[in-house]
């Protein structure tokens, strides 16, 4: 793309950015939830493209300004000042104009959102129940890592260890952005603790990342909830036994699509606290029914974009953990990295980089940037 039409592309971005700035200060948009949300959102990703579109053109204005001093100038001291800026901005623009043409890819709005993490051991049996536990060790060592908040809403043990199901809300910045990439089927190869011939298994455990609704992304009618209390179970002394913390609802969902209802049933035992615990039972149904209302718009996004890296195709085999061979292979961008111990123990960042950087080169070309 030429300096021109790149700067073409850049034009109006910084009376937007201004107009925004005051439109997230007026009373009026303030008391509009949404609008508002939206307008915040807007507002985080221009003020990038602005700072950057500032520094392009003063990097421009450099070049400019040094190519008018060597061509006026006999000044041996101010030729070579000249030349010196004019070399610098050489260096910088190209990377700035990569950075720009990124940041001019409009932003999925769902990236910005907190995260449903569930994980459910596959085929395998004992072992996929420990393998999908591993899978929830790393995450959470993972998140911790980011500074982000991590709670379980819900789990059942496996028999030997691990879980057949785990499902957590991960909160912080830009959690579901970076952690989409991790929806789909992983596979281990390895020797089980229930396996006394020494063989070597392949088991499985699927991971879905959900974007966490927001309360104005669905209409649900709370007065055709039915809710229902019970005594948790698990740690936590006899408080948990004595006491109806728990919480179950049911409600009835129309699918938009066919036109078919269904009984959602959710239980949350997370906390002690049975407000707090409902409170977190009607987040889950809130991002059960903007996952189901949303899954055709993520298709279209999918078979648009043609891509495989993060299509949120839960069925896709993304990644296999070979521990006689001490590697992770990412089936998406044919990477292998031979720190498996390090990898399952939370250092997974190198490979959402990858996976990250893959995608962004897909909708470069897409863009025609």
């Amino acid at each position: 793309m030429s300096e021109n039409s790149l700067l073409q592309r850049l034009d109006g971005i910084e009376s937007r950015f201004e107009e925004v700035s005051t439109l997230i200060t007026d009373p009026s948009v303030i008391a509009d939830m949404k609008r508002y949300v939206k307008l915040s959102k807007e507002y985080k990703d221009l003020e990038k493209l602005t700072a950057a579109t500032r520094r392009y053109r003063d990097l421009l204005g450099n070049v400019d300004e040094a190519k008018e001093i060597l061509d006026s100038e006999s000044d041996p001291e101010m030729r070579a000042m000249a030349r010196e800026q004019l070399d610098q901005a050489g260096e910088a623009i190209p990377a700035l104009e990569e950075e720009i043409k990124l940041l001019l890819i409009p932003a999925d709005p769902e990236d910005s959102k907190n995260a449903i993490l569930e994980i459910r051991g596959g085929t395998g049996g004992d072992e996929a129940a420990i393998f999908a536990g591993d899978l929830y060790k790393m995450y959470v060592k993972y998140c911790e890592s980011r500074g982000w908040n991590v709670a379980v809403t819900s789990f059942s043990e496996g028999a030997a260890g691990g879980f057949k199901e785990i499902i957590m809300a991960v909160s912080g910045d830009n959690v579901y952005g970076t952690l989409k990439y991790e929806s789909g089927v992983h596979r281990v190869q390895r020797v089980p603790a229930t396996e006394t011939q020494g063989r070597v298994h392949t088991s499985a455990a699927t991971v879905a990342v959900l974007p966490e609704a927001e309360a104005f992304d669905v209409e649900i009618n709370e007065g055709e909830i039915k809710w229902d209390t019970f005594r948790s179970g698990g740690a936590g002394g006899q408080n948990v036994n004595k006491v109806e913390s728990g919480v179950r609802l049911r409600y009835m969902w129309k699918n938009p699509v066919t036109g078919e209802s269904e009984e959602i049933l959710i239980e949350c035992t997370e906390t002690r606290d049975q407000p707090k615990n409902k409170e977190r039972a009607l987040s889950r149904l809130r991002t059960f029914i903007y996952d189901k209302e949303h899954r055709k718009y993520l298709d279209d996004i999918a078979s648009r974009r043609k891509t495989l890296v993060s299509t949120g195709d839960r069925s896709a085999k993304i990644r296999t953990y070979n521990y006689p061979q001490g590697r992770v292979t990412d089936h998406r961008i044919n990477y292998t990295i031979y720190n498996l111990q390090a990898f399952v123990g939370g250092d997974i960042q190198e490979v959402i980089d990858r996976l990250t950087i893959a995608e962004n080169a897909e909708k470069l070309k897409e863009s025609e940037l």
